[in-house]
């Protein structure tokens, strides 16, 4: 989470643990928050054993411990992809759900012949919880 949300808020960390919950919760791929996080390709490489800075420990494990704990970032619901934000892809089976920490999530999916498909990524608040 550190690593892909950009050291952000913890909004991005939250958007970022969310994928990692949502790809381990998925039958297709791997068993284990390790083995999603280690999978080549797929996120930045070296984070299984990279250090993080001390002055974010604590907020990072804070957003850990969410996440483990069954919390999920509202917005990404159960999308399980993101790049950087700001990047355009011209994909039609990229449905754009949230932009948090510097990303852009979405899930793939087939396109809506009804909806047209939004050509960037749009930029969704996070809304405050109730």
């Amino acid at each position: 989470m550190y690593f892909e949300s950009n050291r952000s808020d913890a909004e991005g960390l939250l958007a970022v643990g969310t994928v990692v919950m949502n790809r381990l919760e998925a039958a297709v791929l791997p068993s284990g928050i390790c083995e999603v996080v280690g999978q080549p390709g797929q996120f930045a490489s070296g984070v299984l054993t990279k250090p993080m800075q001390e002055k974010d420990l604590q907020k990072v494990a804070d957003a850990a411990d969410a996440v483990l704990a069954g919390e999920r970032h509202p917005k990404v619901g159960k999308a399980m992809h993101f790049h950087v934000a700001g990047r355009r892809f011209s994909y039609p089976n990229m449905h754009y759900v949230a932009v948090a920490g510097g990303n852009a999530f979405y899930e793939k999916r087939k396109p809506d012949p009804v909806e047209p498909r939004a050509s960037a990524p749009i930029v969704l608040p996070l809304s405050p919880p109730p």
